[in-house]
């Protein structure tokens, strides 16, 4: 440990005991002023027939004032719906083969939702959103003898049609459950709930039965009101929130809009129709999808601190067309993992909710990666093996360009004593022009292309970072063991610090760690092979082999072990195939056949010969000058 570091250590200890200090003598302050602030209010405090005269002096009269708003409240609303506002919150559940759905009476809404297949990092119930943070207001107006009132369904108590009738019978495919708010004797408002047996989904209907005449006509639209708070599920905290928002869709479009990842509060307007919304979590969504479409609306979520185990509060103010002649408006909810093949059987571009990345990226996950997850797991239950297979895959597939990569960059190798001649021959700034021609001369009469080393590079690249999107936001690799890590969805830990290193964390993770040893490894060989090929790679030795693994190392501690492990096969696959290639290839030979195609006549490729007419242009350019 240096000087420097001594230095700092002992800094931060003064400040920690500074800070402790200075908070134990505040505290101990506070503490008096209250105590004689009490002693100030006891001594001013009434006499005991004193205060409760005028206790039992208050409460006749909030009782008397409550009984006339009562009395005014009945006479405006009617006898039944009145009724309706006051009551006791029950609940009751249906429960399918995939989850257990809860009801409330307080607003008809669905109260709760457990995931019977999946448990939370610390083992217990998948409880998408509890009963405690749930709310779901529809709001109408209702013409009154008085003018209009305002009905918000979340301030009435509904009545359960079946209440006895909520488990799945014998061959029973379907479970209907109807809650209903009474308006008066003649009409009502009834939330209607479908469950199926295996099914993540939930439709649900609104019917306004013998309501034509009792809904104001001068209405634009009925509003809704829909609040969340999702809890902390996985391993890490920022990665978890990470993938965590509200995302929605336009109707008619494949792509999906998100409301953007923050640790703070973030909220937007929507001034156009919306098909669904989703207060999606890492792996898991709840999307509440209307049949007709939403007129508008607005979105936003506040997010907690990471030790209050919850991770965000989500909310959406939504609005629907409304015509008196419509007595029924048709949603549906789904509350289930966020799992491409899962997501997908809706039709409903639900799988856009998993982050495969966009274009090529996306194309390499949708038709690679995924089907070759999905037909491995069917005869492997170990993700870590079916990580090994894929990376091997991989690998094959695009070996032929690792091969022709390493080809170009022998080929620039052994070119070097002419490319050093060249050097010598053009010494001159002045001469650069003369050199690069001469230099492109050089390459095509070796039939070496300067960018056949970086090519197949490039091309590998959509692959890379497929992988990044891919793990991460993979459900298969939630909870999957593999020799130390005990989450491939989340980070390894091999030892717990008792302090926090800045953009590094408070855990080693040893798959991020062999992973950087990997990179710097593979850099080494390759650096070898390039930096004989000229000043400009040279020069690249401390970012190539020592800047690159230390970032990842910083970046990955943090991140899916599960993607981490495959960067560390993929660069031992690399380095192996860097060696059979390099025993498999003779300088001597390549190098004879450079010199036979140098003979044969050459023809510029298109590449050549817009980089020549480039630099006919620049000599054009600096002689005017």
């Amino acid at each position: 440990m240096d000087k420097k570091t001594l230095i700092g250590l002992l800094l931060i200890g003064v400040i920690l005991f500074g800070f402790t200090w200075y908070n134990n003598a505040q505290l101990e302050k506070y503490n008096r002023q209250k105590a004689i602030a009490d002693s100030i209010a006891a001594a001013n405090m009434p006499a005991p027939e004193e205060f409760a005269a005028d206790t039992l002096q208050s409460v006749v009269s909030s009782a008397q004032s409550d009984t006339a708003v009562r009395q005014e409240a009945a006479t405006r609303l009617g006898a039944q719906l009145y009724a309706a506002s006051e009551g006791e919150e029950q609940f009751y559940t249906v429960e399918n083969d995939l989850m257990k759905v809860t009801f409330s009476n307080r607003g008809g809404r669905v109260a709760s939702v457990e995931l019977k297949d999946y448990k939370t990092y610390r083992g217990t119930p998948l409880v998408l959103f509890d009963e405690n943070s749930s709310v779901f207001d529809l709001s109408f107006f209702i013409k009154q003898a008085f003018g209009t009132a305002q009905i918000n369904t979340s301030d009435y108590y509904f009545t359960p049609v079946d209440p006895q009738n909520l488990s799945f019978g014998e061959g029973e495919q379907e479970k209907i459950f109807a809650m209903r708010l009474p308006i008066d004797s003649a009409s009502y408002v009834e939330y209607r709930y479908g469950i199926q047996r295996d099914n993540y989904s939930v439709s649900f209907d609104v019917r306004f039965v013998g309501m034509q005449d009792k809904l104001a006509q001068n209405q634009g639209d009925l509003g809704l009101l829909w609040k969340q708070t999702t809890f902390q599920n996985e391993k890490g905290f920022d990665n978890e929130n990470n993938y965590t928002t509200i995302s929605y869709k336009y109707p008619g479009e494949e792509s999906v809009e998100n409301l953007g990842y923050s640790k703070e509060s973030k909220s937007e307007t929507i001034n156009t129709k919306v098909q669904w919304v989703a207060f999606k979590q890492q792996f898991f969504s709840s999307i509440l999808v209307c049949n007709e479409d939403f007129q508008n609306g607005s979105i936003e979520y506040q997010t907690f601190a990471p030790s209050e185990d919850r991770m965000k509060a989500f909310q959406a103010r939504l609005s629907v067309p409304f015509s008196p002649q419509i007595q029924d408006y048709g949603f549906s909810f789904y509350f289930g993992p966020n799992k491409f093949s899962t997501l997908k059987k809706y039709d409903l571009h639900f799988e856009r909710l998993v982050p495969l990345g966009g274009w090529i990226v996306g194309w390499v996950n949708r038709w690679l990666v995924i089907p070759t997850f999905d037909i491995l797991g069917k005869f492997i239950h170990n993700y870590g093996i079916i990580i090994l297979l894929l990376t091997i895959i991989i690998k094959i597939l695009i070996a032929p360009l690792t091969y022709k990569s390493y080809l170009s960059t022998a080929k620039m190798r052994l070119l070097k004593p002419e490319v050093d001649q060249l050097n010598a021959k053009y010494p001159k700034p002045e001469d650069a022009m003369k050199k690069q021609q001469a230099m492109m001369t050089l390459y095509r009469s070796a039939g070496v292309n300067p960018m056949g080393g970086c090519l197949p590079l490039l091309i590998q690249l959509p692959i890379l970072i497929a992988m990044f999107r891919f793990f991460p936001a993979s459900i298969e690799l939630r909870g999957e063991h593999f020799l130390w890590a005990d989450d491939l969805s989340s980070y390894d830990s091999i030892l717990n610090l008792p302090f926090s290193i800045p953009f590094y964390g408070s855990h080693v993770s040893l798959f991020a760690l062999l992973m950087a040893v990997s990179v710097y490894i593979s850099s080494r060989i390759n650096y070898s092979q390039t930096a004989s090929a000229g000043p400009q790679m040279a020069g690249m030795k401390f970012m190539m082999l020592y800047l690159m693994p230390l970032m990842l190392l910083l970046w990955f501690n943090n991140y899916s072990s599960g993607l981490s492990y495959y960067y560390l096969v993929s660069n031992l696959i690399t380095i192996g195939q860097m060696y059979a290639f390099r025993y498999g290839v003779s300088d001597e030979k390549l190098h004879q056949r450079m010199k036979e195609n140098a003979k044969k006549p050459q023809k510029k490729s298109k590449w050549q010969e817009r980089y020549e007419e480039a630099l006919r242009q620049q000599q054009a350019n600096a002689r005017r000058r």
